[in-house]
């Protein structure tokens, strides 16, 4: 019998998935053992079919015809992979989720994010990223990414600076679905954070 290729195996996963797609070792930890697999991302390194990005994390090259060169991973990305590798849960906060929900265009020095994992900071691919340790699990474990996501969001706002407008924007993101789970999630979280999102959700009758 033909001994599976792990090479090539690794190798169609990467190239299967999207151009900018981050990865690290234990994503294939299906086709053969860290070892080996570690001796795969080395050799596609090689080849430069994946950059590497920081230790144990890579990144498959996204190229821009208008730059004329590959351009760094998203840095979301980059948060995900890191949480992946040490198995972390972790939401955007601050001006980060101001930036991922559109209520804020403006680009944040450091990607901060709150995490079940310890105080990190880490630099990769010229952007810092800042993971804040929180012991409100109720923010951030067992409710959806989404939910999460929003509840950080009004958090960075804080509880007198929340316009009708900034209820609105972030009504329009979500999908009837997303409001349904979001108003029995948010039951758990700080008290006048739920009565914001009960705004939110209000406009899709579910109250």
């Amino acid at each position: 019998m033909k001994r599976p290729d792990n090479l090539e195996q690794v190798k169609k996963r990467i190239q299967d998935a999207n151009d900018g797609s981050v990865f690290i070792p234990s994503d294939f930890f299906d086709i053969a053992e860290a070892v080996k697999i570690n001796m795969c991302l080395d050799r596609l390194e090689e080849t430069g079919e994946l950059q590497r990005v920081m230790r144990g994390i890579y990144v498959k090259p996204r190229y821009s015809a208008l730059l004329n060169k590959n351009i760094p991973p998203r840095s979301d990305d980059i948060a995900k992979a890191i949480a992946r590798n040490y198995g972390w849960t972790i939401v955007p906060c601050g001006d980060t989720a101001l930036n991922m929900l559109g209520l804020s265009t403006q680009v944040p020095a450091v990607w901060l994010y709150v995490s079940d994992g310890p105080y990190k900071t880490y630099e990769a691919a010229g952007m810092m990223l800042k993971f804040k340790h929180t012991d409100n699990k109720n923010e951030i474990i067992n409710i959806s990414y989404k939910t999460a996501l929003v509840v950080q969001a009004l958090k960075a706002l804080g509880k007198s600076n929340v316009t009708d407008k900034e209820l609105r924007s972030i009504s329009k993101l979500l999908t009837e679905n997303e409001k349904t789970q979001m108003f029995v999630e948010a039951k758990r979280v700080t008290a006048w954070v739920y009565e914001l999102i009960r705004k939110i959700c209000k406009e899709g009758g579910h109250e």
